[in-house]
């Protein structure tokens, strides 16, 4: 859906000179069906994806096919980011993409120099990543990694990544949707989890200097009950996904920290607040830590209240620990001209956002 939203960006400013007005974030993968074996693999029903949300489809006479875009978009999508899905027999499309409602995209053509908020809602944001984080966020790239997947095949795409520290301890579960063409029997099986494990042992040891637990594919029984798919995802057997139930903006969930529940993957990155304080929030947070080394820890939360514009919130409010409480005071102000700074500069991150600058997941 953030591929929908961003090709829709951009056919708009094509046809129109600028962004009209969308919120396609409620994107839904429903599951199919398969049948898989070492060294075999066939999907019996298709996994179909629905793209749902609201999208202006005219201006001044001008007509947008949004539903060929978004089509298009979400094919392009998966044909980019997976190697073993046959898009034209085992996935399906709809695109449920409806005209916007008249009060939000009044809204949203009412200022002409600052956007005003789409929504009452907030951003939050946090710096540094702990080890920990970092570790997680990091296994989930090297196994989805290009260089690693050369190496490794039989590694799917659907990679799921929980870590855990406890005291000094760091233990990672890792799920890997092995891909059944590449695996040929259980051994074969077991022997390539048992060099993944080692992989990432060695990559998490390089990365922390230290020695953290890694269990691949837990779930995996003895007699043979083991994570195989034909596609290398886990939606071809009834794993069903909808926007918003995954990563935060910055590639992580972390239930610890403090977090939006906000879906930003296909908000208009115009105006919605859902997206942009989000992607804001974790910017003017990883700012201030890399211009203070002395900060320790920088919690960033900006509240809009629709109709407001987005460069001066409801509230802003920014927390931060240094080893040495004195420092505290010398460093609000400059911590919050960081912000503002931020702010202020706030319509650049909607070229950024189209451009791919940011995560949205």
């Amino acid at each position: 859906m953030e591929r929908v939203s961003t090709d829709l960006s951009i056919a708009y400013i094509n046809k129109t000179g600028k962004i009209l007005h969308h919120n396609v974030d409620k994107g839904l993968i429903i599951g199919g069906a398969s049948e898989v074996g070492f060294g075999t693999g066939k999907i019996m029903k298709p996994i179909e994806v629905i793209l749902a949300g609201r999208a202006a489809r005219s201006y001044q006479g001008i007509d947008i096919d949004v539903d060929g875009i978004a089509l298009k978009a979400a094919r392009d999508y998966l044909k980019e980011n997976t190697r073993f899905l046959d898009l034209d027999n085992e996935v399906t499309f709809q695109s449920k993409i409806l005209k916007g409602s008249a009060d939000l995209s009044e809204i949203f053509d009412r200022s002409i120099d600052v956007p005003l908020a789409n929504d009452t809602s907030f951003g939050i944001g946090f710096a540094p990543f702990t080890i920990t984080e970092n570790l997680v966020l990091e296994t989930e790239r090297m196994l989805n990694g290009k260089a690693y997947k050369e190496k490794h095949p039989e590694v799917g795409e659907d990679i799921k990544v929980m870590g855990i520290r406890d005291m000094e301890d760091i233990g990672l579960t890792v799920a890997i949707a092995f891909v059944s063409g590449k695996v040929a029997n259980s051994e074969d099986y077991e022997n390539k989890k048992e060099e993944i494990t080692h992989d990432i042992k060695e990559f998490a040891k390089k990365f922390t200097g230290r020695d953290v637990e890694v269990v691949v594919n837990n779930g995996d029984t003895k007699n043979g009950k083991v994570y195989l798919t034909k596609t290398g995802l886990s939606c071809e057997a009834g794993d069903d996904g909808s926007v918003g139930r995954g990563n935060r903006v910055n590639g992580l969930i972390t239930p610890f920290r403090k977090m939006s529940l906000e879906a930003a993957a296909g908000k208009n990155p115009v105006n919605h607040i859902g997206k942009i304080y989000n992607v804001l929030a974790n910017e003017i947070a990883s700012d201030i830590v890399k211009l203070y080394p002395q900060v320790k820890e920088c919690n960033v939360s900006i509240v809009s209240q629709i109709g407001r514009k987005i460069d001066d919130p409801r509230h802003l409010d920014i927390k931060i620990s240094t080893e040495k409480p004195e420092e505290l005071d010398n460093l609000r102000k400059k911590v919050y001209d960081v912000a503002e700074q931020g702010l202020d500069n706030i319509a650049y991150l909607t070229q950024e956002i189209i451009s791919g600058k940011h995560t949205m997941f």
